[in-house]
């Protein structure tokens, strides 16, 4: 289920500080439900159409990667993010959210993002909306807008970078109109801000420490600007000339946590060149890549500094190498190949120890994800135990029971699962369950429609352990199901009657959003005639029903209610059978 969000537009509050204005409105939940093409990834599938009783799924890595992409069914954004066990992707007019296996979570509409950035505890999420030309913050956990900042003076607002404090902001629309703009986050409903350098278009932008880089997206050699940031000012430190190391045009640029190197993909090179921010010197190269036809589109760097991931294009297709950031030396490489078109890799960020990657099909002009397990994290296992339900039907209870086990044997403690029923491969629900604090948890659930159910359990996770999952799967038949139907034995002619019923499936009381259909039946001395009264339906949470028919003729009347049955049982009908007499003459 995607939720979808609607925009609230308060009038602006002006503010001193640069032409910057800011409102705070929290985001509305519409009711509205909007679809996506969004393909589920698990590692497993389980397609048994009987019960599958202790399934374990632990996952491995894997050597190629071609399995665990998905096309997101969106043209534009491209721009990803991870914090807090999730991954957010900017596209068109949404905001997708993934959970840190890759598996689909929610999508935020109205929200079409150029750039996002993400605190490193995962509680706010910044996101560049170039029309309105505004920062925009949302708070994860509920994907509420906290604060809307505008920047009608800073036009189309294109990167971003997350500093301590400071939220830096490449913005540029045409050539020499472009630049950067740092926003005092801390500052409040006032926020502050500080205009840093003019450039020929939006610029790329990174950030550590007090350390801001700033790169030229639109001219080659491509040339970096370094500088202090205090909190006052931002104070060039130097250029690091792209004519000294013939770089060609930008492509990507990262820096490391404590700020000391600048790493930057130029498409033309066959390296990733990465400078010592205070000497301002080349320090080492990440590559050369083998294949030499490709080109070098993104780069990012681990949170704690100690891997530097870079991507590139082949002519054959997408690959991912993540190097030791100190020695660069290479430590995991994956290939995407065999998709049947070409591909733009768009953006990369790490997710724990593994990765995200969004890339665009040149054929199908779709957006994908591409997720990319590096295999540095130990593994949990997860296990799920499906009830041996043989003669299970739609209408049963059913317990399902398992345990999440962390690779050193310690017990987890509470920790959140996901869990998502499937009904003959749909998706009906998705609820969450708390282990216990040795790792084993049940949940009871009643499915309410025959067919194959398979139950799909998710643990996402932690920043020292691997994400698992497990599945298990039951085959239900549909429930005998029956009606009681009572009323008065007898009835006068003009006064109403009432009757009342228990629709139940399975031997237990149980309501349908399926109507159940009335007919009433009079024998006289005129014939028989049958009549379809209106429809009633049963209370969903005890199956009792009511209707009521005032009589104009006396006879044998005999009132038939029919269920026609559900996805969970079976048809049904009962029948009530009263005389009506003619009024008393007075």
């Amino acid at each position: 289920m995607i939720i979808a969000f609607l925009r609230k537009h308060p009038s602006r509050s002006s503010s001193s500080e640069s032409g910057i204005h800011e409102r705070s409105s929290p985001r509305e939940e519409s009711g509205r439900f909007h679809k996506s093409s969004i393909t589920r990834l698990l590692a497993c599938l389980v397609t048994a159409l009987t019960v599958t009783a202790g399934l374990v799924v632990v996952h491995t890595p894997a050597a190629s990667a071609a399995d665990i992409t998905t096309d997101l069914g969106i043209t534009g954004g491209g721009d990803v993010v991870a914090g807090g066990g999730r991954a957010f992707i900017a596209g068109d007019d949404q905001l997708l959210v993934v959970n840190a296996n890759g598996t689909f979570n929610t999508a935020v509409g109205g929200l079409s993002a150029r750039s996002l950035a993400i605190t490193p505890d995962g509680t706010r999420l910044y996101a560049a909306i170039r029309d309105p030309n505004e920062i925009m913050e949302l708070d994860t956990a509920t994907l509420d807008t906290t604060r809307e900042i505008s920047l009608a003076e800073y036009p189309c607002p294109t990167n971003l970078a997350l500093s301590g404090r400071w939220l830096w902001v490449g913005y540029g629309c045409d050539q020499w109109d472009g630049g950067v703009v740092g926003i005092d986050l801390s500052s409040g409903y006032r926020s502050r801000l500080i205009r840093v350098a003019a450039t020929y278009a939006s610029p790329k932008v990174a950030a550590a420490g007090n350390t801001l880089v700033v790169g030229d997206s639109g001219l080659s050699p491509a040339s970096l600007r370094v500088y202090d940031v205090n909190t006052l000012r931002a104070t060039l430190r130097g250029i690091i000339d792209g004519h000294d190391y013939h770089t060609g045009f930008l492509g990507d640029l990262a820096i490391t946590p404590d700020g000391s190197t600048i790493i930057a993909a130029f498409p033309d090179s066959d390296e990733y060149f990465a400078w010592d921010t205070t000497s301002l010197q080349k320090v080492r190269a990440y590559g050369p890549d083998p294949d030499s036809g490709s080109y070098l589109p993104v780069v990012a760097v681990s949170a704690d500094g100690t891997h530097v991931a870079a991507g590139r294009g082949t002519k054959s297709g997408l690959g991912v190498t993540l190097y030791d950031s100190a020695t660069a030396a290479p430590v995991y490489s994956g290939a995407l190949t065999d998709h049947g078109g070409l591909m733009d890799l768009r953006s990369l960020t790490f997710s724990n120890d593994d990765l995200f990657a969004v890339w665009r099909d040149l054929d199908s002009d779709h957006l994908h994800l591409w997720r990319l397990e590096t295999g540095t994290l130990p593994e949990s296992t997860l296990t799920l135990t499906a009830p041996s339900t043989g003669t299970g039907t739609g209408a049963d209870v059913l317990t399902l029971t398992g345990r999440l086990t962390l690779p050193d044997g310690s017990a987890p403690g509470e920790q959140p699962l996901s869990v998502t029923r499937y009904v003959n491969d749909s998706a009906a629900l998705t609820r969450e369950v708390t282990t216990a604090e040795d790792g084993t948890f049940t949940f009871a659930d009643r499915p309410r429609s025959a067919g194959v159910i398979r139950y799909d359990v998710i643990w996402n996770g932690s920043p020292t352990v691997h994400w698992s999952t497990a599945s298990a799967t039951v085959t239900l038949v549909k429930a005998v199901s029956s009606i009681t139907l009572s009323g008065p034995e007898t009835g006068i002619v003009g006064t109403q009657l009432k009757f009342s019923g228990v629709l139940s499936q399975g031997g237990q009381p149980v309501g349908s959003t399926t109507k159940l259909r009335v007919l009433r039946e009079v024998t006289n001395s005129s014939g028989t005639v049958v009549t379809v009264l209106p429809s009633v339906s049963a209370i969903i949470f005890d199956g009792r029903f009511r209707f009521m028919d005032t009589p104009t003729e006396a006879g044998e009347y005999s009132y038939r209610v029919e269920f026609d049955g559900d996805r969970a049982s079976l048809p049904t009908t009962a029948t009530f059978d009263m005389t009506v007499e003619e009024a008393p003459q007075e």
